[in-house]
């Protein structure tokens, strides 16, 4: 009820949620509010000897499986991982489906802005908690910016049979091969170059063995280093442009769509379980914007898939409301082609 209501107003806060459901179902606002605030609370905080704590992290199998239940490449799976602030109140580490453009949240730690100490073990938890919901046989690919690179995060990456893909910063040595000198990794690019990739060891201190793809565009400041645990023959030169995707999700969770950074909710616990909310949002926004773009007369139009989702949903409204408003039980969810 809680995403449906948000998915319908394209809109995360408390209040005009529960106003819309409220209106819907014909029920009080009051009582429609505490039921929808209540649900982000710890059993600790709820009136009733027997009220329990939604426990997200045992969710991100679950959901991960949600949104490639109706794929049509479902041996195929790319994952971005990066972090984005609310304020300085929060710091979200997130683990997201990148996909038409934008990206959903399958895996997720919400910290205090002050919180100090080392994300790595972070990152590790969310992907052995992701693991469990990925199908047997299907090819990961994990993408991750310069300022995620670890090496230990990099093998822990492999361990569970997946790909990374993951920028490095042009400080540090590399070699072709062993007994060949050291040098720098400055001069492996030079701008206007051809992509090119080669096997060799990057870092001179915590050595890396590593496929080094290479790429410095003409428009760009900056070259791209890349290092996958893949074969340059088997590395796909466009897999690390999707990274981009997770900011367009970070943004359609935000400004361009459900509007979170409005968010006054100050407990971390909380907001994990409102963000799990808005997950399920976003999903049921991209099912039908993809159901949108598969229509014969679609028409060619610059919107996101959330954006056609949302429009294609209030139409449906709308149509519907000289009979009865059709209302999705969490048990029938729409699905999520591709």
């Amino acid at each position: 009820m809680y995403s449906y209501g948000m998915a319908l107003v394209c809109h995360s806060g408390l209040t005009t949620v529960s106003y819309f459901l409220a209106l819907l179902l014909g029920r009080q606002w009051e009582a429609v509010r505490r039921q929808l605030r209540e649900w982000t609370y710890e059993a600790s905080a709820k009136r009733g000897a027997k009220r329990q704590s939604v426990q997200v992290a045992q969710l991100f199998a679950p959901l991960l499986r949600w949104v490639m239940r109706n794929w049509q490449h479902q041996h195929q799976l790319i994952l971005a991982l990066d972090v984005t602030y609310l304020r300085q109140r929060h710091t979200i580490l997130s683990v997201s489906v990148v996909y038409g453009g934008s990206a959903i949240p399958v895996a997720w730690r919400v910290m205090r802005g002050e919180t100090k100490g080392a994300w790595h073990p972070q990152w590790v938890e969310l992907l052995r908690l992701l693991a469990p919901g990925v199908a047997q046989g299907c090819q990961v690919w994990v993408l991750c910016d310069e300022g995620l690179y670890s090496q230990r995060l990099f093998k822990q990456i492999c361990q569970h049979g997946w790909h990374p893909v993951m920028r490095i910063r042009t400080q540090g040595l590399y070699r072709r091969r062993n007994g060949q000198r050291w040098r720098s990794l400055e001069t492996v690019a030079q701008r206007g170059m051809r992509p090119k990739a080669f096997r060799g060891q990057c870092f001179k201190g915590e050595t890396l063995n590593a496929t080094l793809w290479v790429q410095w565009g003409a428009a760009y400041e900056q070259p791209c280093l890349l290092v996958t645990d893949l074969a340059p023959k088997h590395l796909k030169r466009h897999v690390y442009g999707l990274r981009h995707w997770i900011e367009c999700g970070f943004k359609a969770l935000k400004r361009g769509g459900l509007h979170w950074e409005q968010s006054k909710t100050p407990c971390p616990e909380r907001m994990e379980r409102l963000l799990l909310v808005m997950a399920l949002a976003m999903g049921w926004l991209m099912a039908q914007g993809v159901a949108c773009c598969e229509t014969p007369a679609a028409p060619c139009v610059p919107l996101s898939l959330m954006r056609r989702g949302w429009i294609a949903m209030v139409v449906a409204a709308i149509r519907q409301q000289a009979t009865a408003f059709a209302f999705w039980p969490p048990y029938t969810l729409p699905p999520f082609p591709v």
